[in-house]
């Protein structure tokens, strides 16, 4: 027949038990806490994401944050007698990267989604002859884009964007791929501050830590692919619902462009 523990025993676990509690209180408030302040930061975005204009706007040094949702920003010409653009807005484009020959140019056009750098390395394999890529996208998935980028100097073609082309967000870094980037003056290429892996609701400390190791990688792609890294200022200074526009000489003076030309 089993005895009871002796008295002191007893109360050593019992002593033991309201610690683990006492922790586990803690860990669960401190979680409370960080969720709730994250949350409360985000409410004024959630109600009046951006003030910043439309992406219409014209822009001018200083002037260049705009505006951005992905899938429901209008696109219009730059300047007056540019081309009509072929979308009405980004939501317009295809809902992931399609692939389409002209000659010895392969046109990429659309949202970059989780897989399209394994689809774009099986399309670069069934094509012979291709010397560049023109791209067109509103952007999205970051690492899809770096490892494009990286399939498109390893395969040392070239990038293109003509007048009625964007490239925002995470296309840029396909656009850094090539081994020349030759950009239209009324294209518009922009960068702002994005998401890393899943979207999903993280402790504070993961989120910051998958954050910062996102940009290390960012980072080192771009100075891999010889762009200057000083170019991530604006991305990092600008929220994800807003874009900043490069002028022609920041996409010179970053080298995300090699030639800006008709």
């Amino acid at each position: 027949m089993d005895s009871d523990p002796p008295p002191q025993q007893g109360a050593r676990q019992w002593d033991t038990r309201r610690v683990l509690y006492a922790v586990l209180g803690l860990q669960l408030g401190i979680a409370v806490f960080l969720g709730g302040r994250d949350i409360w930061a985000t409410l004024p975005h959630l109600s009046r994401p951006s003030s910043q204009p439309q992406l219409t706007s014209p822009i001018a040094p200083g002037d260049q944050t705009r505006r951005y949702a992905p899938r429901d920003t209008p696109l219009e010409q730059t300047r007056p007698g540019a081309p009509q653009r072929p979308y009405q807005s980004t939501g317009d484009m295809p809902s992931r990267l399609e692939f389409l020959r002209a000659g010895d140019v392969l046109r990429v056009t659309g949202t970059i989604e989780d897989g399209d750098s394994v689809r774009f390395s099986k399309a670069l394999e069934a094509e012979e002859g291709i010397n560049a890529l023109r791209l067109n996208s509103p952007g999205g998935s970051v690492r899809d884009a770096l490892d494009i980028g990286r399939a498109i100097r390893a395969a040392e073609l070239d990038t293109v964007m003509g007048a009625v082309d964007v490239c925002f967000s995470a296309c840029p870094y396909i656009l850094a791929g090539g081994r020349e980037r030759r950009v239209h003056p009324d294209a518009q290429v922009g960068v702002h501050q994005h998401y890393f892996g899943a979207k999903t609701v993280l402790p504070a400390f993961l989120a910051v830590e998958s954050i910062q190791r996102g940009q290390g990688e960012v980072m080192t792609f771009l100075d891999d692919m010889g762009v200057d890294t000083l170019i991530m200022q604006h991305a990092l200074s600008t929220p994800p619902d807003e874009i900043y526009i490069l002028l022609q000489d920041e996409l010179l003076s970053y080298r995300m462009a090699t030639e800006v030309m008709e």
